[in-house]
Order: C-alpha cells, then structure tokens, then sequence
C-alpha cells in the first residue's frame, strides 16, 4: 500500500519496510500471541522517488531512515493505517521549508522599554538591601 505524501510525491510499496511485533501493556493472552505492533521504516537515502534536494532536506531534518512505531489498536490493520499517516505526516513536516528572518534592529521605544525596566528591577533590588553602616 503506496503512501501518497503529497500531490507530488507517492512512496510505493517497495520502499516501505513494515515489521510486526508484539505490543506490551495490558490485553492478556491477545496482546501475547498477536502480532499487532506495527514498525514502519522508510530509507530515504536509497529513494528513487526523491529528487536530490527533497532528499538532501529530509536525510538533514529526518536521518537516514524515517521511522514510526505504532501500538495504539489492539488491531495490527488500524495500527497500520495509523503508522502510514504517522509517516507521511512527518515526512510533510519535514519538507516545510522555513522562512528566513530578516534581521530588524529594535526601536528606540522598545530600547528605552527594555532600559526603563532594568532600572526599576534594579531600584528594587537595592531597597532589599541591609542599609549600609552610615545611614
């Protein structure tokens, strides 16, 4: 079952790895002997549907390999489905390019603010102080 990223992007089958294991917690003789923990691994590094760029950002934001487990069901199909949306989701997020910031200097208002408001922490401070000797 392909995972649809985006319009754009469809990773098919034969790059997903899925494993199924045992899922702990409670669920007695059911959670011992069924197989419903889904791990679902991705390598990015060897992807022929990544273009150089999209590869390059995701190996930097992701790793090598983008990895999800799922134990949420006791149902290894609901798990499955959760750990492809899981997958794809993560691999959105990661593609999200941010936008720089562009560097501003802070206003003369925001500077008097900032200094009004250190002398009055420091007034503070000192009227906490013992009085000296002389007083």
């Amino acid at each position: 079952m392909p995972i649809e990223i985006n319009h754009s992007l469809v990773v098919p089958d034969a790059e997903l790895d899925w494993k199924y294991t045992t899922s702990g917690g409670p669920g007695g003789q059911h959670a011992n002997r069924s197989s419903t923990r889904v791990q679902l691994s991705w390598n990015i590094a060897e992807s022929v549907v990544l273009n150089s760029e999209m590869r390059d950002q995701l190996i930097t934001k992701l790793g090598h390999v983008a990895r999800v487990d799922v134990d949420d069901h006791r149902s290894q199909l609901r798990n499955k489905d959760l750990a492809s949306d899981r997958l794809a989701e993560k691999v959105r997020a990661a593609l999200v390019r941010q936008r720089r910031r562009k560097a501003t200097k802070p206003s003369r208002g925001s500077q008097r603010r900032r200094l009004d408001g250190k002398k009055q922490r420091s007034d503070t401070k000192k009227l906490r102080q013992k009085p000296a000797r002389w007083d």
